[in-house]
């Protein structure tokens, strides 16, 4: 690096600090939070995406695909069951969860149940997001460190106290037009690496011969995800989308960081919007990243050079980046390949994307604390109380996610697979617990809440002591224990039981042919791909 890359990282945090101060007249809870539900879905589209696409899908999800021992196109598969997802939030939860007029989510669960549930589930995200999110930040600062020779804590700092900075100033909208801009720089980024790294093997005909056909593989149905131990059964077709189905459900229904956007929408046709272009646009853009990763790493089997590279880097770091060589492979080859100039925008490209997910964390931890809590307890808060004590919390949940970023000691196989472990052990029960209080009528809250706890506590012990279960499993296993259970300990212990509230339908039956099409379509582009790949 040079001069030039440290103008193009210092424009580019100077351009978000604008974004907050731009942003800044919050005069409600719904200007901080919903982006006084004025926005439309492209930019609530790019926001939701950039998200999910971030930093550990730009950097590690490559990772998989071209260097990990077992890894290859079969990480495809994670896209499969989005638009099933979709499908089922359109007909079930959101539009229920729009029309209810919440900010949380979880206060849906208090409405349905009582406050007990609400709290609960709102712990339980708190928990899992600040921690996940925090991992999120470490690697990536570890990653920054190891490339670029900017100190640990600098990096930390860095991605930190900028985010902090912009969330705090202009909530919702500041984060939502800050993933836009992020999601293109991110986007340009993943081509920019795929085109330098052909051009580097010669072009697509010495690519093609050279791949490594055993990574060109997309889909085995005979992979069921339940013989496990030595991680030869995973990434099968069915546990990767019924376990998605369940994954994908939870994440962006009742996790706050993906249905806060979804609540911000103008109306039920922008959701609707919104919810079509994730089911759409995921798949390619994640085909995007998966062709760049098996291209980068059939350069690393090709080129000493790379391969020296990458072993001197993790070599000089391997106390703090033990288990993560893989990570490396794309920002090694950002800093050894690419101009100047070029390696700027692309470390900026790593930067927003965990920017991005930090940012979403902050706001929404933010939104659960204020909802779930302090106006739970205290409803007659004036606007501009609310308002202040908003920035407040982003300040402290986005210093709790820095703690955890410190904290975090070394972590076993690609950084994207443990993010998302973390995230299967309570997506399951979460999906669980809105499925009790929209779909269903007899339970009630302290059955609800014996579910949760106990889909939770199973998942756990899943992870400890049943290696063999592979972990995408837990999403669907979390789910259904949760609900069986609600509903059984409602029948068995006699409770008041809160009426339910109106459902409410909005997806047609065309949208719904539209989106199992779609599904067909990826499944099968996926089945027919390695035959493009091996000619």
């Amino acid at each position: 690096m040079n001069y030039i890359d440290y103008t193009v990282i210092i424009f580019y945090l100077i351009i978000f600090l604008g974004i907050g101060f731009l942003f800044r007249e919050n005069k409600t809870s719904k200007d901080y939070f919903l982006g006084g539900r004025s926005i439309g879905w492209f930019p609530l589209s790019l926001s939701t995406m950039a998200t999910q696409l971030s930093a550990i899908s730009f950097i590690s999800a490559p990772a998989f695909v071209g260097l990990k021992d077992g890894g290859g196109l079969q990480w495809l598969t994670y896209e499969f069951a989005v638009p099933l997802a979709m499908a089922f939030l359109m007909i079930t939860l959101i539009p229920t969860l729009y029309k209810s007029g919440v900010v949380s989510v979880y206060e849906y669960l208090e409405k349905r149940f009582d406050s007990s549930s609400r709290l609960l589930i709102s712990i339980v995200f708190q928990v899992s997001r600040s921690v996940a999110t925090g991992v999120m930040v470490y690697t990536m600062a570890l990653i920054l460190q190891a490339t670029i020779g900017v100190d640990f804590w600098i990096s930390i700092l860095i991605i930190g106290l900028i985010t902090l900075i912009y969330s705090f100033q202009g909530g919702m909208k500041a984060v939502i037009w800050g993933d836009v801009i992020q999601m293109i720089i991110l986007f340009l980024g993943i081509i920019m690496c795929l085109a330098f790294g052909l051009n580097e093997l010669g072009g697509i005909d010495n690519f093609l011969t050279q791949v490594d056909k055993d990574r060109i593989t997309t889909v085995d149905f005979g992979k069921w995800g339940f013989s496990n131990n030595n991680n030869d059964d995973e990434f099968g077709f069915w546990p990767m989308v019924i376990g998605g189905f369940f994954l994908y459900a939870s994440y962006y229904g009742t996790d706050q960081t993906q249905s806060q956007r979804l609540l911000s929408s103008k109306n039920m046709g922008t959701i609707k919007k919104l919810l079509f272009a994730n089911a759409l646009f995921r798949f390619p853009i994640t085909l995007t990243y998966c062709i760049m990763g098996l291209i980068l790493g059939t350069l690393f089997f090709q080129d000493i050079g790379f391969q020296n590279s990458l072993n001197e880097v993790y070599s000089n770091n391997i106390a703090s980046l033990e288990g993560k060589k893989a990570d490396l492979m794309v920002p090694v080859f950002i800093t050894n390949y690419l101009p100047n100039g070029m390696i700027g925008v692309l470390i900026v490209a790593i930067m927003s994307a965990a920017m991005s997910s930090l940012s979403s964390t902050i706001n929404s931890l933010s939104a659960v604390t204020m909802e779930d809590f302090v106006k739970r307890f205290n409803p007659t808060i004036s606007d501009k109380r609310y308002v202040l004590n908003s920035r407040i919390f982003s300040l402290f949940w986005g210093s709790v996610c820095l703690f955890f970023a410190f904290l975090t000691g070394n972590i076993e196989g690609t950084v994207i697979e443990v993010i998302n472990k973390i995230g299967s052990v309570f997506y399951g029960p979460m999906l669980g617990a809105f499925i009790l209080a929209i779909m269903t009528k007899k339970t009630h809250a302290l059955g609800a809440n014996i579910g949760i706890v106990s889909g939770v506590i199973l998942n756990i012990y899943l992870w400890l002591y049943v290696p063999s279960i592979f972990w995408f499993w837990w999403n669907a296993i979390g789910c259904f224990i949760t609900v069986s259970i609600g509903i059984l300990s409602s029948k068995l212990i006699k409770r008041k039981i809160t009426e339910s509230l109106e459902l409410s339908y909005y997806a047609g039956k065309k949208d719904i042919v539209l989106l199992f099409l779609y599904f067909s379509f990826i499944v099968g582009l996926s089945i027919y791909l390695p035959n493009l790949f091996s000619g």
